[in-house]
């Protein structure tokens, strides 16, 4: 019996091939889609869940009210806060704290030397809470006692050539001299599916000696509670409700932040928050990441769209089974006369779902083997791997398949076997009215979704193009950004310094070179909280803080709108301050030219001498942040470079040259602003790329099942056409009487998606500090590119059909 069904579906669908290929051609679309999708989303959500306690641990978040109002939210704590909840919670285990850190570091007997940026200072217990995987060492003794770090396999080879150097030493050089560390433990490489980039950890208590030597007597990296630059991670005990441990966070607050002095006078109020460490990559977007996180949104919304692309497959399905409906009503009759039971027919139907459904999975899955590099190319991550997805997603794949496979072909199977033989066979049989309406809803369905992807399309693109050509308010092109020199101590660095930069500004092609604290595109850590002396009832405010040289401001050509810019002729300008329109507001005073010779204090009072229009120091996703420019020539951390030539690469070397004649120990780095700027654009880009891309594919399934219920409409009314040809109607009348039908579907499907498609992408833009307005049009052009495409698509057929002959239109049984 079942070879027998088996020959019938092939039969039956080799019969009709064009109606079998648009089927599998738009199921094999939309299970690629679907897996695709899958995989990225399966890497997505699998962050930080390598650790073996992952669903204990959170990370602490910090906001900051200042007479109710937000000021920022911080994914930065303060040190105290630790020990002091090891202490008071008895739901917690344990805790770990880091803090980030940058190291010139080398090995003076193979002379290798590198800047490492990716390294951070921690607790002992970050080995254990963070799931550092120790290979070489003891986990018990590796981060204990100053000056020691642990390294990864990889730059354990990079500087020793092997994994086997515990024991062994590396140089630190920076301002105050050369520091000795030991290499206490190496670890296998840390996952890439973490918030955390870790090639290295250096024991905490080598921080604390290190302010000490520069001056600290408080025990600050223990003690302080206004410095607030760590991340911190607390692991709660087995069984611990997290929602009840949240709620005993505002009384801690209270009690050890919100008491002390400084918040009280200033009335600011400080709040703890957690997130579950799994929860950091998608959901967490605040002030000074790690790392750039992913974006829940983005994933949760791709991951709807590889659903509504295989819901759309299915429906054509649907659509296109009932539609043959007339053709295979006489086949149903025969074979119940010759008692064939329903059940047998069911099967049948069932039979052929499941095959056109098996051949798009086996056709799906190959075009995934072949084009998983390119979507990995695409979404900037080369570490997913082909069919890379974790059980939980390989389980969701299995049942939608099977389910939708099920559900898309039981409608279908009892429509068709449900039909009367005596009725059929006297050829009084005819579409239901209700399987007439199923099939207009679905198809309003598949346009309603069309257009609100469309107008989607237009919005991420108009907001990604808004983001990248709207004016920062500096002009950071052509600029070179170089590693600032670390290795040279401070008593002999502007002896270096002056001379490389004379040499530099000798080079054909540089323009101006400047050094500063910060550059455009990276966040500033450096924040201080000072208040206006003229009116200390606001109390203290926090300024982002910028040191820069006289060149700074002329260089990147920001716009003073008062005052002026450091001067060498304003030997007071060392406690001299520019700020930016932002901190003018905050700071209270009406506006720049108010602001210019008043006080500001820290504990140190700085004389406000300028004020320059706001820029962008981040990207148009984040809010313009109020800054405190100081002056600081002696700063080192970046250099700026501008070019004025079209040889980049020759000046390039040049550049080069003067800096290995004046700094032999530093590696030279560099990279261009504008570059680096733009990478804070690269996930929006991406998720513009991908939404555009399965739009159109999740259009394209659309036509194919349009093109399907159309060309059965078409052959339907074969005789309707000839005879109202042969009473004279024109090309154009039979080809608007045959796609009217349809098109009134598609207009109907524009009402409806335009307001929920404003209610989408609106939600989706309040992600963006700086964002465009939605515009009528765009739904006016998301509509006309459904309707030319439903036209388009329905217009061959009908054409064809209207200019055929209509003799032979009549002559058909």
């Amino acid at each position: 019996m079942i070879r027998n069904y088996f020959t019938i579906s092939l039969r039956n669908l080799l019969k009709r091939k064009g109606y079998t290929a648009l089927n599998i051609l738009g199921l094999t679309i939309g299970i690629t889609c679907c897996l695709l999708i899958f995989q990225y989303v399966s890497r997505e959500r699998s962050f930080d869940t390598f650790q073996k306690n992952a669903s204990q641990i959170v990370r602490l978040r910090l906001d900051q009210y200042k007479q109710g109002k937000l000021m920022w939210q911080s994914a930065t704590s303060y040190p105290a806060i630790a020990p002091t909840m090891k202490r008071d919670f008895a739901e917690v285990e344990n805790t770990c704290r880091i803090i980030d850190d940058q190291l010139l570091l080398s090995n003076e007997q193979k002379n290798v030397k590198f800047t490492e940026t990716k390294g951070y200072y921690a607790d002992p217990s970050a080995t254990d809470m963070l799931g550092v995987n120790l290979v070489r060492g003891s986990r018990a003794t590796a981060l204990s006692g100053p000056y020691k770090m642990i390294v990864s396999q990889s730059m354990a080879r990079k500087y020793f050539g092997t994994d086997d150097v515990v024991g062994k030493t590396l140089v630190a050089r920076d301002s105050g001299g050369p520091k000795t560390y030991q290499v206490s433990g190496v670890f296998k490489d840390y996952p890439a599916n973490s918030h955390l980039i870790i090639s290295y950890l250096v024991s905490y208590s080598t921080l604390v000696q290190v302010l000490i030597a520069g001056g600290d007597k408080d025990n600050s990296a223990n003690t302080a509670w206004g410095w607030y630059d760590f991340y911190t991670y607390i692991q709660l005990k087995p069984g611990t409700n997290l929602q009840a441990f949240q709620a005993k966070l505002p009384a801690f607050a209270e009690k050890y932040l919100n008491s002390r002095p400084g918040p009280k006078a200033n009335n600011i109020k400080n709040w703890l928050y957690t997130i579950p460490l799994g929860d950091i990559h998608l959901y967490s977007n605040y002030n000074q990441e790690a790392e750039v996180n992913g974006s829940g949104s983005a994933v949760n919304f791709l991951f709807l769209i590889a659903l509504i692309i295989m819901g759309i497959a299915w429906i054509n399905y649907i659509n296109l089974s009932t539609a043959r409906s007339v053709e295979r009503a006489k086949e149903v009759g025969v074979r119940k006369v010759l008692g064939a039971a329903r059940q047998h027919l069911v099967r049948q139907f069932m039979l052929e779902n499941i095959l056109l459904n098996i051949t798009a999975i086996v056709l799906g899955a190959i075009i995934v083997y072949v084009t998983t590099p390119w979507f990995n190319h695409l979404m900037g991550n080369d570490n997913i791997s082909t069919f890379s997805m974790t059980g939980k997603y390989w389980f969701i794949f299995s049942a939608i398949f099977v389910g939708g496979t099920l559900l898309s072909g039981l409608y279908p199977a009892f429509v068709l076997s449900g039909y009367q033989p005596v009725a059929v066979l006297k050829g009084a049989f005819k579409n239901t009215s209700g399987g007439l309406v199923l099939r207009k809803g679905l198809i309003i369905l598949q346009f309603s979704i069309s257009v609100i992807l469309i107008a989607g399309t237009i919005i991420v693109y108009q907001q990604v193009n808004y983001m990248q050509n709207q004016r920062l308010g500096a002009n950071i092109k052509q600029t070179l950004v170089l590693d600032g020199a670390q290795s040279i101590k401070d008593s002999l660095y502007q002896g270096s310094f002056q001379p490389f930069k004379t040499d530099l500004l000798k080079i054909p092609g540089v323009k101006g070179m400047t050094a500063s604290t910060d550059v455009m595109g990276r966040e500033i850590y450096w924040t201080n909280s000072y208040r206006n002396l003229e009116r200390k009832e606001l109390g203290a405010v926090t300024l982002y803080r910028l040191g820069i040289d006289y060149d700074f401001i002329p260089q990147f050509e920001l716009k003073m709108v008062a005052g002026r810019n450091f001067s060498q002729g304003f030997p007071t300008d060392k406690k001299g301050a520019v700020l930016n329109e932002r901190a003018v507001e905050v700071l209270g005073f009406k506006d720049p030219a108010d602001a210019i010779g008043k006080k500001i204090s820290a504990g140190d009072t700085l004389t406000i001498v300028g004020v320059v229009q706001s820029f962008h120091q981040l990207g148009l996703q984040k809010p313009i942040d109020p800054q405190l420019i100081t002056l600081r020539p002696d700063t080192r951390n970046a250099y700026s470079v501008k070019l004025q030539t079209a040889d980049l690469q020759g000046a390039i070397t040049a550049v080069k040259a003067v800096w290995a004649r004046y700094f032999p120990n530093d590696p030279f780095n560099y990279s261009f602003l504008d570059d680096q700027f733009n990478t804070q654009y690269k996930s929006d880009q991406q998720f513009g790329e991908m939404f555009t891309i399965f739009a159109f594919l999740a259009i394209l399934i659309a036509c194919f099942g349009l093109i399907g219920l159309s060309a059965y409409n078409i052959l339907q009314r074969t005789k309707e056409v000839g005879i109202r040809k042969v009473l004279g109607a024109s090309v154009q009348n039979v080809v608007y009487i045959l796609s009217r039908d349809f098109l009134v579907l598609v207009i109907i499907s524009f009402v409806i998606a335009a307001p929920v498609s404003w209610w989408i992408m609106h939600n989706w833009l309040q992600g963006f500090a700086f964002r465009i307005s939605i515009s009528w049009w765009v739904f006016g052009i998301a509509g006309a590119m459904a309707f030319a495409i439903a036209l388009s698509t329905l217009s061959f057929q009908a054409i064809k059909a209207a200019m055929a002959n209509p003799v032979k239109s009549l002559k058909t049984e």
